[in-house]
């Protein structure tokens, strides 16, 4: 062939002809639409990778700031880990109320093994107070001492409210019988009505309640409106939430349930013994 002759056109590529396409035409929509899409799945993906691990220590952060706020113990300015130390981590196996070391108290996830048949069971509903379905078998709890004594107990408790599972922990004093504080780290009640279960004013109620009757019956619960101060149970109450009688319901169930034979009873009745 002639040196000086033009070389013939070469068939361009797939992607370079359909760039050369008009701006409005389908083809090159489709070619921006899916090359946009893979960036941007990437760039997520990629993301969430990297982050996860800062997103699952912030969470933990947090989890452990809520224990050390009902205990008392959260101090502003100061780093939790620090402030942590102070807390002692145990689990407990709830069917025989002892401790126990099946698994590491800090990498245990209650609301991952309630969903495992082998770790949890299935709650009839005479049973199931609390709304929860399943309830694992193991649980984790926080000790609190000063010197050698138990000082404060803090349990994880949850159940049902009127829209959502209300996640929570409970501390009670070292000997079992009174209430040290209550928060909740994670719920969807209604703004306003039932998440004034997060009202600093309302949580302050339950500190000093006792827990237990003569007998060892479970007595601590909500009240639908306010506490007769000269009722025999007022030891035990906590005013209702005005315009959320169904979340305080669930309140007052949920802290029934794990103050009780199906909870933490028989960890508790444990520990009442021991320091008799």
């Amino acid at each position: 062939r002639n040196m000086s002759e033009p070389a013939p056109d070469r068939p361009a590529g797939l992607f370079a002809r359909l760039a050369a396409l008009p701006n409005d035409s389908v083809g090159k929509i489709l070619l921006v639409t899916i090359t946009l899409s893979l960036v941007c799945s990437v760039l997520v993906s990629s993301a969430a990778v990297v982050l996860k691990p800062m997103q699952d220590r912030n969470v933990e952060l947090a989890r452990k700031a809520r224990i050390l706020e009902v205990a008392g113990l959260l101090e502003p300015g100061r780093p939790v880990a620090e402030l942590f130390e102070r807390v002692e981590s145990r689990l407990v196996d709830l069917e025989t109320g002892e401790f126990s070391d099946a698994f590491d108290p800090d990498d245990y996830d209650q609301q991952i093994a309630a969903r495992n048949p082998e770790l949890s069971h299935a709650l009839p509903p005479w049973e199931d107070i609390a709304g929860i379905r399943r309830r694992a078998r193991y649980a984790p709890v926080y000790l609190v001492r000063a010197g050698d004594e138990l000082d404060k107990i803090i349990l994880p408790v949850h159940g049902y409210g009127l829209w959502s599972t209300m996640y929570g922990f409970l501390a009670l004093s070292g000997d079992t019988r009174e209430v040290r504080g209550l928060v909740f780290y994670q719920h969807a009640e209604t703004p306003g009505l039932g998440g004034e279960i997060d009202n600093p004013r309302w949580r302050e109620r339950w500190i000093g309640r006792q827990v237990f009757g003569p007998d060892g019956e479970v007595m601590l619960r909500v009240v639908r409106g306010s506490v007769d101060p000269a009722s025999p149970l007022a030891d035990y109450a906590v005013d209702g939430i005005s315009g959320a009688s169904l979340t305080a319901e669930g309140v007052s169930n949920m802290v029934q349930f794990w103050l009780g034979q199906s909870g933490f009873g028989p960890f508790l009745a444990r520990l009442r013994e021991e320091g008799a």
